[in-house]
């Protein structure tokens, strides 16, 4: 039995867990080590899982951060071993950094050893898949929830897809490096993580519309870990040591939480929808990508006052019937091709693939929100106040508002419209285009972020 209050890290690991939700929870992740000097025991990691020859990839800055002195541990503990790092400043999980890695990797290597955070830990997780070699995630900040998770989130043909992957073998978390990361990279993992309050609504909405699997031991375990970083937060400027494996700790949970649930439902909702959407209108532009977290603490205010605005609206459904009923492909694909750009024929693809802007099922669907709406109020009261989440990053010193991080208008707009498209996922933003309000939220979204008390 799972038990998030009592649960430390490692009750989670090496174990399988019948639950109540019908599912049998296991994760294939076999040790996490966060502790002062934690990178001077991955000899030890490689020696216990016998491996013979690793290969630490990394790119400019993780090198200086660590790599380097992981390649000099290495060679003094006699662990055969290679170094790769990225030629790219800005390294992009895309087929370009894909193709460099494989050319990289010699044939007899059996372990990766990833040193960074984001990129380098989405590339190394799924090239060592393809390879069916372990690896290990030596983080180097942290900033995403995405060390423990079961996918790695690629951009490929121009679109953000995230790949099923596999678990890495070992997680390593030094405190001595992760205290003294970029403090625009810690925020960004409380970001990530005050993202869960909105994407488990979000989830919690799925269930009851159209009785998506839901795991309430799942939410639990990342609404334990939530708490542990929100009662700390004060903290986190400090780089108290204590704080950052709080934060370290929730991030990995989370995505032990993705692994227990087959996909990553319990850490993405709306907010990593725009975060996404985002990131990829940069990569078109050329422009410097922002941190994911950074972008999903500001996605999470956005769903969190449009999910505030939502509750205390009056509802028309046979407006919205009507809506569903007017919907037109050939006019929906052009929209998107003009929100999408270079990655509108990969979402097009997908609507073709998985029909969820289909009008019967979007019918049905408005069907069951009607007959549900009391309770999907109750989900939306569980959130606070979008102030208080503002509040908790303000204080950090991390951006509240898209503008802040190069977003404009027309971005919000089109993001709160068509991030949905990413994903055959329902939250938000597909709740307010089967309501036929999404272009009206998007507009108090806008004029919300507009208004100058939302740069505090």
């Amino acid at each position: 039995m799972i038990l998030p209050e009592k649960f430390s890290l490692s009750d989670y690991l090496n174990s399988s867990f019948p639950c109540e939700c019908g599912k049998n929870h296991t994760t294939n992740l076999k040790d996490v080590e966060i502790s002062s000097d934690a990178l001077e025991k991955v000899p030890n990691y490689i020696i216990r899982y016998s491996h013979k020859k690793s290969l630490i990839i990394c790119d400019k800055n993780t090198y200086k951060a660590c790599g380097e002195k992981l390649k000099q541990i290495l060679d003094k503990s006699g662990c055969t071993n290679s170094l790769y790092i990225l030629s790219a400043e800005d390294v992009v999980p895309n087929e370009e950094a894909l193709g460099e890695l494989m050319v990289a990797i010699d044939r007899d290597t059996d372990l990766i050893i990833a040193v960074g955070t984001g990129s380098i830990n989405d590339l190394c997780k799924f090239i060592s898949f393809k390879m069916n070699i372990e690896y290990f995630i030596v983080g180097t900040a942290p900033s995403m929830d995405g060390f423990a998770s079961e996918g790695s989130p690629l951009i490929t043909n121009n679109m953000k897809t995230t790949y099923p992957t596999h678990t890495p073998q070992v997680i390593i978390g030094d405190l001595n490096i992760l205290s003294t990361a970029p403090m625009e990279m810690i925020t960004a993992g409380v970001g990530d993580t005050l993202g869960k309050y909105t994407c488990l609504v979000d989830w919690k909405i799925a269930n009851i519309i159209n009785g998506e699997y839901y795991c309430p031991v799942i939410v639990k375990m990342v609404e334990t870990s939530l708490k542990k970083v929100v009662d700390n937060i004060k903290l986190v400027k400090t780089r108290d040591q204590n704080v950052i494996a709080n934060i370290m700790e929730a991030l990995i949970l989370t995505g032990i939480a993705m692994s227990f649930a087959g996909y990553s439902r319990p850490a993405s909702g709306s907010e990593h929808h725009l975060s996404h959407y985002w990131e990829m209108k940069f990569l078109f532009e050329g422009r410097k990508p922002v941190l994911h977290g950074t972008k999903v603490g500001i996605g999470a205010v956005a769903s969190d006052y449009l999910y505030g605005i939502l509750k205390n609206k009056k509802i028309d459904f046979d407006k919205a019937r009507s809506a569903a009923k007017e919907f037109n492909f050939e006019t929906w694909k052009s929209k998107v091709k003009e929100a999408y750009g270079y990655a509108a024929p990969g979402v097009i693809k997908l609507e073709k693939e998985v029909g969820k802007n289909n009008t019967e099922k979007r019918l049905a669907r408005i069907e069951s929100i009607q007959k549900h709406w009391d309770e999907i109020i109750k989900v939306i009261n569980t959130l606070p106040q979008v102030s208080e989440i503002e509040r908790m990053l303000s204080e950090l010193g991390a951006p509240i508002n898209p503008a802040q991080v190069g977003v404009d208008d027309k971005s919000v707009y089109d993001g709160i419209i068509y991030a949905k498209e990413l994903r055959d996922r329902y939250t938000l933003f597909q709740l307010l285009w089967d309501l036929g309000i999404e272009d009206e939220m998007a507009e108090k979204a806008v004029r919300y972020f507009k208004s100058e008390q939302n740069y505090r």
